[in-house]
């Protein structure tokens, strides 16, 4: 199905503030927001939950492992690579990167914690035990974390099935750091 995918002089009008915002932030156009000007109220809503996602109490590192977490979980051929990129411009080390793309261990165990603790909210939809909560609360999080890894959970999903429906082209900044799935997914 070929999504359109908007610049200044195609995008609906509602969209090109949106469409500005992102040009003076990255220097370019991001193809998940050239899709997402389509709907005015859908990139609004997703660059809102970025913005609010980014200003949580997870540092860089931790933002890496929810964002980088959701993304390989769901299989995002464009999301991978670009929150590669994007971690490379927080000073996320490359061993992190790398092993949050190759479902490799993470380097201390409150991270592992984390990302499993959003991996198995992704699987479960939520629906966790109390044991699977409490490692979380064991690991040093606390009630504040758990919302704030589904508001990234939120924003992942938009950009995840978006760029699954609309078959979103990895940009060209972000090709070096194309990922494909290994074959068996991580066990949490």
């Amino acid at each position: 199905m070929n999504f359109p995918s908007h610049d200044q002089d195609t995008a609906p009008e509602e969209s090109k503030p949106l469409l500005e915002k992102s040009q003076k932030a990255f220097g370019r156009l991001p193809g998940l927001h050239k899709v997402l000007a389509e709907s005015p109220q859908a990139y609004e809503a997703y660059q809102l939950l970025h913005k609010l996602f980014t200003e949580t109490e997870f540092d860089a590192d931790e933002l890496t492992v929810v964002w980088q977490s959701i993304n390989v979980e769901h299989g995002c051929h464009y999301c991978v690579p670009a929150h590669t990129g994007i971690a490379k411009m927080m000073k996320v080390s490359d061993e992190l990167s790398e092993a949050l793309r190759n479902e490799a261990p993470l380097p201390t165990a409150k991270l592992e914690a984390l990302r499993t603790f959003t991996i198995r909210m992704v699987r479960e939809r939520g629906n966790l035990s109390e044991s699977q909560m409490q490692a979380f609360f064991d690991a040093g999080y606390g009630h504040r974390a758990v919302l704030d890894v589904i508001l990234g959970l939120a924003q992942k999903t938009m950009s995840n099935y978006i760029n699954h429906v609309a078959e979103t082209p990895v940009d060209e900044v972000f090709k070096p750091l194309a990922w494909q799935r290994g074959a068996t997914p991580l066990k949490v």
